[in-house]
């Protein structure tokens, strides 16, 4: 990724004529000790500071941990992706300085992050978005198109090969073969998967309950986002839901899927972004997004919202200034490049502020 004079690495700035690497200096100088706004590119602290959780977000916490260090040599960041029950035990436990998760806590969990910062509730930082990709493997089949009434068929079982009547209702001009259908899913606790049963549960007739476990028997399932893309790529007639980023670096098709106005819209980032832009917020510096499935046409309906949980006192300083980077508009467009939605300005603006406050 291009990287900007004020993000150029010590190391490289000494190769530099001297009047160039002094510039380097003061630029870097000013963005690591400047006053903290929405347009600085990042605001450095000296010291460690940790998470764990989501693997849906692990690629754009990894781009943004590499562009505060390099501009904050003082700084290191570490982020195990583990998967978001895993991330928000570990932090409730007292374990890291935050947690990435693709939902938000439960009253139980609330209740745990409460005592662990210290009698105040946490902050939900709405940090990462984009589309869940209904991903899949069907060969000679290029371009699908699912409503949620169909996709909660194929992932309840009710609909097991290719070429069943449901599935070519909604792809009518296309040739369908009979392969049978290999339904992917994730087997550890998972956000993506709590927001997919959400999903299906809010649009279609779901029998099974929304929650961040797979509800289903049977079928194929797998820890972790990268190994779901995997799968789906190996496996010929597979179908699987994952982060878009994940279904994108493996070279995946992805389904056009329904709204509730009968469209069938592509998993793009800017889809995702008018879905977010409707969704509503519960609190001030609690950044809880509640999300409606009524969306305009060219919205994508199933999208996946991604938040740290932190807690409002006792961040380091090196915790604040590294969320206040992911959420200034510098950090939005460095995960903007690796694929994934950028936050809504007016969201974006909230979610910077309430980082900026931490501590």
């Amino acid at each position: 990724m291009k990287k900007s004079l004020a993000a150029v690495p010590v190391r490289a700035a000494r190769t530099l004529p001297v009047a160039a690497a002094a510039l380097a200096g003061l630029l870097l100088l000013t963005a690591c000790e400047g006053p903290r706004r929405a347009d600085d590119p990042v605001s450095c602290a000296s010291g460690e500071a940790g998470g764990q959780g989501s693997s849906a977000q692990a690629n754009a916490v990894n781009e943004w941990i590499e562009q505060y260090q390099i501009a904050c040599a003082g700084a290191a960041v570490a982020y195990t992706s583990n998967g978001s029950g895993a991330g928000v035990k570990a932090f409730t436990s007292g374990t890291g300085d935050f947690a990435g998760t693709d939902a938000v806590l439960s009253d139980a969990d609330q209740a745990a992050a409460t005592t662990r910062c210290g009698g105040a509730p946490p902050v939900h930082l709405p940090l990462v978005i984009g589309p869940i990709a209904l991903a899949y493997n069907v060969a000679g089949v290029s371009d699908l198109r699912l409503a949620p009434a169909t996709i909660a068929k194929i992932f309840a079982g009710k609909v097991t090969t290719w070429n069943d009547k449901a599935i070519a209702a909604d792809n009518p001009r296309t040739a369908l073969p009979a392969t049978p259908i290999r339904t992917v899913h994730r087997e550890d606790n998972s956000g993506t998967t709590a927001n997919f049963t959400r999903f299906l549960a809010a649009t279609a007739d779901w029998p099974f309950p929304a929650g961040a476990t797979w509800p289903v028997p049977g079928a194929l399932a797998v820890r972790g986002s990268d190994r779901l893309a995997a799968a789906i790529a190996r496996t010929d007639g597979a179908i699987g839901y994952v982060e878009a980023s994940y279904a994108r670096v493996n070279e995946l098709a992805m389904a056009h899927v329904g709204n509730s106005h009968g469209d069938f819209v592509p998993a793009t980032d800017e889809a995702a972004t008018a879905a977010i832009a409707s969704a509503g917020i519960t609190g001030d510096n609690d950044l809880r997004l509640d999300l409606d499935y009524d969306l305009p046409g060219g919205a994508y309906p199933l999208v996946q919202v991604t938040y740290e949980i932190v807690c409002r006192r006792g961040a380091s300083a090196v915790t604040r200034g590294f969320l206040s980077y992911a959420a200034s508009p510098a950090g939005q467009r460095a995960v903007s490049g690796a694929g994934f939605a950028p936050l809504p300005d007016t969201l974006r603006e909230r979610v910077f502020a309430a980082a900026a406050h931490l501590g």
